[in-house]
């Protein structure tokens, strides 16, 4: 009788993920993976996550061979990409061409990897690198498509540059779509690469972040972010359109740059789109559900966008998994991407077909399979502790080295009390650190419990057994807490 359940609940699962995969808009969709987190997802389980939900393209910052060696035989489309900090040995051609005999042509065999796109760079022109990437990034993308080319790859395979929004926007006397023109700063350089893209037969490739614009912007209207209608929509007199979400405005400024470029009918893929989780009031599981819903829902009716109707619009979402090692520089909310959990569980509802499967309600994604855990204890403030006068030192500590961005204001932990504070930082250490002996004790202000001390708001973290990789090569915290939270947290503490 057991066996005969386990039989018919194997065939369920395989005919959901049949279904699933069959999805039009799903296996239109790409996803980012990024890898920056203390404990990785093992590759083979991500790209088996994957496939059970139908995702068909995937977008690599790097060219991990991790993820690459997973990926093989998957059928699943990639861009791979080619970091900042590389870009400089990309202008020597010999460089580039060894780079693509590495991580391109050694994969181009019958089971392999099926590469889409090579993604020079990532974001290069952002004013915050300083103009550092100015000179290096189109002689590196034209190199690599040289490459490309003479391996005999150029017809399948295109090199392109990820781009943030902010390369290209409207004058401030005539804020509209119409009106879009690349960045004057950048103008000239922008054009040649546009000019490059169009002669090569790659796409443009855009990042668009309705959410940033609302986190940028303390008068942004809120419902202008998302695909439902607004009450403050922008009518551009220039085209005669009215724009009701941000997204197709943003996408169509870019429309009306390249077209001032020269190029308009070049193809746009928007390579990063979505909404965070935590780290921001505005960061929440409900608004991300809400983004998504109303996103794939356009992309499943191949609405396209105002100036280019009934278009399919190639999207990869930002991002697939949480990464807790990321720099919060932008913000709190920064590992607070995914779609998913660290541990590859989803956080909310969501039909990737975009109401296309029939169902009333929003199916769930399949989780990733497999996953092992540490043992089941967290570590919290010890409420016998003799001394708590070093408790905020101990905190700072934590916070420096684990991620303790839950706690910020408007932040899914922002409302637990000063105890929970020290617990909540002592204990995304100690998970942080494996568990491991020693890293629960903090002068004998922390101990261990078997009781979970999470809250219905709160999740207290227990990690994923790192693998193998990961226990090689442990990914680093990109950057401490900002001084603000850190201070935040240890005043709440002592207080």
């Amino acid at each position: 009788m057991a066996a005969a359940s386990y039989h018919w609940l194997a065939v369920m699962a395989a005919l959901v993920v049949a279904l699933v995969a069959g999805l039009p808009a799903a296996g239109a969709l790409g996803v980012n993976w990024g890898t920056m987190a203390t404990h990785r997802l093992p590759s083979g389980t991500v790209v088996r996550m994957l496939q059970d939900n139908g995702i068909r393209k995937v977008k690599l910052f790097d060219a991990d061979p991790g993820p690459m060696d997973a990926l093989a035989g998957s059928g699943i489309e990639v861009m791979v990409g080619i970091p900042n900090n590389m870009l400089d040995m990309m202008t020597d051609y010999g460089t580039a061409r060894d780079w693509v005999h590495e991580n391109v042509s050694r994969y181009n065999f019958d089971g392999g990897v099926t590469i889409k796109y090579v993604a020079v760079g990532n974001e290069p022109f952002l004013s915050a690198f300083n103009g550092t990437f100015l000179n290096v990034t189109l002689p590196a993308l034209q190199n690599i498509q040289r490459a490309l080319d003479d391996a005999g790859l150029g017809e399948s395979i295109k090199a392109t540059v990820p781009l943030n929004a902010d390369v290209y926007n409207s004058p401030v006397s005539n804020p509209v779509p119409s009106a879009g023109r690349f960045r004057s700063d950048i103008a000239d350089l922008m054009t040649e690469i546009v000019q490059f893209l169009n002669q090569s037969g790659a796409p443009f490739t855009v990042n668009i972040y309705p959410f940033l614009s609302l986190y940028g912007s303390d008068g942004f209207p809120l419902d202008y972010a998302f695909f439902d209608g607004t009450s403050s929509p922008v009518v551009d007199a220039g085209s005669g359109i009215t724009y009701t979400n941000v997204f197709d405005a943003n996408f169509d400024t870019l429309v009306s740059a390249l077209a001032a470029a020269g190029a308009g009918g070049l193809p746009v893929v928007v390579g990063e789109v979505g909404w965070p989780t935590d780290g921001d009031t505005h960061a929440t599981a409900a608004y991300a559900q809400k983004f998504y819903a109303g996103l794939l829902r356009k992309l499943a009716a191949n609405a396209g966008t105002p100036l280019r109707p009934s278009q399919y619009i190639e999207v990869y979402l930002f991002s697939l998994i949480d990464e807790d090692a990321k720099s919060v520089a932008p913000g709190n909310f920064e590992r607070h991407w995914g779609i998913v959990r660290y541990d590859g569980q989803p956080k909310y509802p969501m039909d990737l077909s975009g109401g296309q499967g029939g169902n009333a309600a929003p199916a769930a994604l399949v989780a990733a399979r497999g996953v092992q855990y540490l043992p089941r204890q967290w570590c919290v403030a010890n409420p016998n502790a003799p001394d708590t006068s070093r408790i905020s030192d101990g905190v700072a500590y934590a916070c420096s080295l684990s991620d303790c961005t839950a706690l910020g204001y408007g932040s899914s932990c922002n409302g637990l009390d000063a105890a929970g504070n020290a617990s909540y930082a002592f204990n995304m250490y100690f998970q942080v650190q494996n568990q491991a002996e020693g890293s629960c004790d903090f002068q004998g202000l922390a101990v261990t419990t078997a009781q979970n001390p999470s809250t219905d708001a709160c999740n207290f973290t227990i990690q994923i057994e790192p693998s193998a990789a990961g226990r090689r090569r442990r990914a680093p915290v990109a950057a401490a807490l900002p001084l603000l939270l850190v201070l935040r947290a240890v005043l709440q503490v002592v207080l």
